[in-house]
């Protein structure tokens, strides 16, 4: 899969992504003037925001971490499988103390829409199989 990214990753200009099996497209930009600033991500009429500090905290650790990392990517109201990004990105052990997701109700899915975004940037190299997708730090 094409690693190059589409869009500037503005409101105007939006990164155009797609799920790790490539099968569900969204965007993504960055709002920096929110209170925190936020990555906000639309899915259909859907729209989830994460801390925008999650494109490199989520790097350093896949880098600190050195291998591959399974996605695990699950809704809030589902648990993370562990040692999963989408457990790292809900942990207290992170750099933000707890979620990533900033909606309440819309703050799971970390492991879904952050990794597409980090393999378009350059930053991290993705698996793009129909389940159970892995990524690593570039």
């Amino acid at each position: 899969m094409s690693t190059a990214v589409k869009g500037t990753g503005t409101r105007e200009d939006p990164w155009q992504l797609k799920t790790p099996p490539g099968k569900a497209a969204y965007e993504m930009w960055k709002d920096e003037d929110a209170d925190p600033p936020a990555l906000v991500c639309q899915v259909g009429s859907t729209q989830l925001r994460y801390h925008l500090s999650a494109i490199e905290d989520l790097h350093a650790m896949l880098k600190a971490h050195g291998d591959w990392v399974p996605l695990g990517g699950a809704d809030e109201q589902k648990p993370a499988p562990e040692e999963t990004v989408e457990a790292w990105g809900r942990s207290p052990e992170n750099p933000v103390g707890g979620w990533y997701g900033l909606k309440k109700g819309l703050r799971g899915r970390f492991g879904v829409y952050l990794p597409p975004l980090l393999e378009a940037l350059g930053l991290a190299e993705l698996t793009h199989d129909a389940r159970n997708n892995q990524m690593r730090a570039l």
